[in-house]
């Protein structure tokens, strides 16, 4: 089974996209790095626990550094969080 395996309408896929882009003019990093690393973070997340993708929210937005007091760019994530995993072993 996929891990992108649900299938979404054209309306998501293209509100995906204009996500991206937006986010892509925030931290100036290409849309093709932003997919990868939404990628990458939603399966090493998958083999601790299960949660549901349809729910879950990557955005990109700003904060203030602890240590400079600069506005810099943040990553906040909201994965609702169905099941976690028991560690095999």
């Amino acid at each position: 089974m996929g891990f992108f395996s649900r299938k979404k309408t054209s309306k998501t896929v293209a509100k995906d996209r204009l996500k991206l882009v937006l986010i892509h003019d925030r931290v100036n990093c290409s849309t093709d790095v932003l997919e990868m690393m939404r990628a990458d973070i939603l399966q090493t997340i998958s083999k601790y626990m299960d949660f549901d993708e349809g729910e879950l929210e990557l955005k990109v937005g700003s904060t203030r550094s602890d240590t400079s007091g600069n506005v810099v760019p943040a990553l906040y994530a909201n994965i609702p969080i169905t099941n976690i995993k028991k560690p095999k072993g």
